[in-house]
């Protein structure tokens, strides 16, 4: 098969791919999230497999304790998160306004000083405006998680079906993949492997080093700011926590909520304001010099710009299930990106002219999950 007809078969093999995904979006949700516990878990299994377990029996107990811990989170973090939650959607247009009126007192003086009255009204005015809108919509995105808690149930009701699915996927992980890999055209099977291989150390990589961060950033942000006695600590930190997914989004979210939350219930006391920015400063030197580099390092290969656009553009694209695909699809594209590039920096399309084509070499392979 020449190599146009093989590009316009992959082609059409992506696009029947992404029309599929498209039309199903609405029902894929527990396969996705099936898949993902399968795969972040078939370590495990592989493990207790070669301590002389049974692959049924190492599966049962495996997905019965991450059930166990799953639900008892549940069961003790969703009662004090869904009132703090409500609480802030009832407060949030009352302390934005007394923000805002704490910055018009301290900088209104200032502004009059070098741009007069006129400066001073309009900075108000505004400010005011922006405040507004801003509340308008964090308020009306706190509020639709809220009015949304029965899509958010939805989610975790998937208890009942996802963990079925991921029992058998689970089960019989070895013997997919067996099946798959014998599917790969002969030719360029090295070449595929390795290209897999690549792809599987940057998607485990990532999630398992990334979701343990997520967890670990979400508890010291939590207790720090319960300790400190900041509103809504436990739920600001939660949050930040979940949001550090997305490189910078999650720290500087949490900052501008705790800190601005801070300044308003601790007024004119600047301590605690100060001790919040400083468990936020504690959380990014922890994360950047400890958590990052001991957990999740270059495994994606990834820039966080690039990710950023992923998870913007799959979540749009897919809504719940396009986040969940958003960080895998990119390590693939990147892969195969960087595999390209390689493959034209050898090419005569590069070089200009006839050159020697170098032998086709499999990418760098990576340890396995």
């Amino acid at each position: 098969m020449s190599f146009q007809r093989q590009l316009a078969f992959w082609a059409l093999a992506l696009a029947a791919v992404i029309l599929a995904l498209l039309l199903l979006r609405d029902v894929l949700l527990p396969f996705i999230a099936a898949l993902a516990l399968a795969y972040l878990l078939d370590p495990l299994a592989d493990r207790l497999e070669r301590l002389g377990m049974r692959r049924l029996a190492a599966t049962i107990v495996i997905l019965c304790i991450f059930l166990l811990v799953f639900v008892l989170g549940l069961v003790l973090l969703v009662p004090l998160l869904s009132q703090q939650l409500a609480d802030l959607v009832a407060r949030l247009p009352a302390d934005a306004a007394k923000l805002q009126a704490l910055v018009m007192e301290r900088g209104a003086p200032l502004l009059e000083r070098f741009g007069g009255a006129k400066l001073a009204a309009d900075a108000q005015s505004s400010l005011g405006n922006l405040v507004g809108e801003a509340t308008k919509w964090a308020g009306g995105l706190l509020q639709s998680l809220w009015s949304g808690g029965t899509a958010i149930i939805g989610v975790f009701s998937l208890l009942v079906l996802t963990p079925v699915i991921a029992f058998y996927l689970l089960v019989d992980w070895d013997y997919m993949v067996t099946t798959v890999d014998g599917w790969l055209p002969l030719e360029h099977r090295e070449t595929i492997r390795g290209l897999l291989r690549e792809m599987d150390a940057a998607i485990a990589g990532f999630l398992r080093g990334q979701a343990l961060v997520c967890l670990l950033l979400g508890l010291f942000y939590a207790i720090g700011l319960s300790l400190l006695g900041v509103n809504f600590g436990a739920l600001i930190g939660i949050i930040s926590g979940f949001l550090s997914f997305i490189p910078f989004v999650g720290s500087l979210t949490g900052l501008v909520l705790s800190v601005g939350v801070a300044i308003v219930q601790f007024w004119p006391d600047w301590t605690m304001p100060l001790a919040t920015l400083g468990v936020f400063a504690a959380g990014q030197f922890i994360e950047g010099n400890i958590l990052q580099p001991k957990l999740v390092g270059n495994s994606i290969g990834v820039h966080p710009v690039w990710l950023m656009f992923a998870l913007l553009a799959f979540g749009s694209l897919f809504g719940f299930v396009g986040l969940l695909l958003a960080v895998p699809l990119a390590a693939i594209i990147g892969v195969l990106m960087r595999f390209a590039l390689r493959q034209y920096l050898g090419s005569n399309l590069y070089h200009g002219g006839d050159v020697e084509k170098p032998a086709e070499t499999s990418p760098s392979r990576h340890a396995g999950r």
